[in-house]
């Protein structure tokens, strides 16, 4: 099956950056889409950003528009997700997800996931 793993967390300060990354293996992923989600402690998991297979067409949470960037490396078989101008908010466990093709109702209709990385933000 699709094997997707996650890295790039870690701890960070308020107003800073990290570089997220979503490596597949087993299979390549130029057919699917690729989710990033992130479930905050206490809280219920929340879609992040999703890129389509073909990487045209890009989604994002509205409390995260204009600060996080996702794309996509099919070459490297890799997704990415920029995440800059960060808040203690964004802290939580993110995780990358893939579906074929597309990102429709991404939050709740993934395939196939990865274990997830911590991203902290706290100063």
């Amino acid at each position: 099956q699709l094997q997707l793993v996650e890295s790039g967390g870690g701890l960070v300060q308020p107003g800073g950056s990290l570089r997220l990354s979503c490596a597949a293996s087993r299979f390549n992923l130029d057919y699917y889409a690729i989710g990033w989600l992130r479930q905050a402690p206490g809280k219920e998991r929340e879609g992040v950003s999703c890129i389509s297979s073909s990487g045209s067409r890009t989604t994002y949470a509205d409390s995260v528009k204009g600060r996080f960037t996702i794309s996509r490396d099919n070459a490297k078989n890799t997704v990415y997700l920029q995440m800059n101008s960060l808040k203690p908010e964004d802290t939580a466990v993110y995780y990358c997800a893939a579906r074929l093709y597309h990102c429709s109702d991404y939050a709740g209709g993934m395939d196939y996931w990865g274990k997830g990385t911590l991203v902290t933000v706290s100063s």
